[in-house]
């Protein structure tokens, strides 16, 4: 599924990617959905039990102004 479909069908959700396809700045571009919800720590949570060897998650919605972005 590409990343366009994703945000078109979980609009405002934390996705688990499994096998995500990037470009060469790092940017996910395909995948496959392993979970989503509303809720970041279950996406993390459902992440940790599924010990993905290769994954990404990406977040659906729009960052409040103001938000800090911790890696």
């Amino acid at each position: 599924m590409t990343v366009k479909q994703m945000e078109s069908q979980f609009e405002g959700e934390w996705i688990l990617i499994g096998e995500p396809q990037t470009t060469d700045k790092l940017e996910v571009v395909e995948g496959t959905v392993l979970h989503h919800s509303k809720d970041r720590d279950e996406v993390y949570r459902r992440a940790v039990a599924l010990k993905p060897k290769r994954s990404a998650i990406l977040f659906t919605g729009h960052m409040p102004a103001n938000t800090a972005i911790v890696l």
